[in-house]
């Protein structure tokens, strides 16, 4: 279910962990300015799914790429698990407090399926013991236990999504995203892949935005947030 009020959709009950106010995005291409994104509001609270839908050029690939810190809005705030999204801060929160799904699996074809996560726990700054249990807890929650020596090469697309869920939810970050996570897999593996993540997202208590195509992705959301032209419908 949607809630607005004006351009803001906001959260449920609990306070928001994630916050988008105002948000503009302009990109200069030659002599032109192309307005992507035109005040967009966003409030998500702590274990709530929000599916955010919107043909293509709409702008909602940006506005995840704001939200998850990896570009800057030309205008308005973003407040991340209590911290504004200042451009000096991006690579931090963006380590600390937020886990990514692409459509594309992204995983490193040399290594195992529980050293992709383990070696993205590094980069954040968990290294050793406490990075290999981490790394083993969260590709057996995802159920992948008896696969976790498994090179991707030998992984089905939806084990693989499951690797890159797993690789998202290690670490304490509240906050994940994920970018049409269903795109490469079928109709019966996206399902049980979306209720998966919904289910660990619930458990843990973490926000989750999704931004989508896929219909499916209504049945496990809280709330469905439309992008057209840059706005929030």
């Amino acid at each position: 279910m949607t809630n607005t009020k004006g351009a803001l959709a906001l959260a449920s009950v609990d306070e928001p962990v994630l916050s988008a106010y105002d948000v503009v995005k302009t990109f200069t291409e030659g002599r032109q300015t192309v307005d992507v994104l035109r005040g967009v509001s966003l409030e998500v609270a702590p274990g709530e799914v929000v599916s955010l839908e919107g043909p293509s050029g709409s702008g909602k690939t940006t506005f995840l790429s704001i939200l998850g810190c990896i570009l800057t809005p030309s205008n308005g705030n973003v407040v991340i698990d209590g911290e504004v999204a200042d451009a000096k801060r991006l690579n931090a929160i963006r380590k600390r407090s937020l886990g990514f799904v692409f459509q594309q699996f992204n995983l490193f074809p040399s290594l195992t399926a529980v050293e992709n996560i383990e070696y993205a726990l590094n980069v954040k700054g968990m290294r050793g013991r406490e990075a290999r249990v981490e790394a083993q807890r969260v590709i057996e929650a995802v159920g992948l236990g008896d696969r976790q020596a498994f090179l991707p090469r030998d992984l089905s697309g939806g084990q693989k999504q499951r690797v890159a869920i797993a690789r998202a939810l290690a670490g304490s970050a509240p906050i994940l995203l994920a970018d049409e996570p269903t795109a490469n897999l079928d109709s019966v593996v996206g399902t049980q892949v979306l209720e998966m993540f919904r289910n660990l997202a619930k458990k843990e208590n973490r926000a989750l935005v999704i931004v989508t195509h896929d219909p499916k992705v209504r049945a496990v959301a809280d709330r469905v947030v439309k992008i057209h032209d840059g706005r929030l419908s």
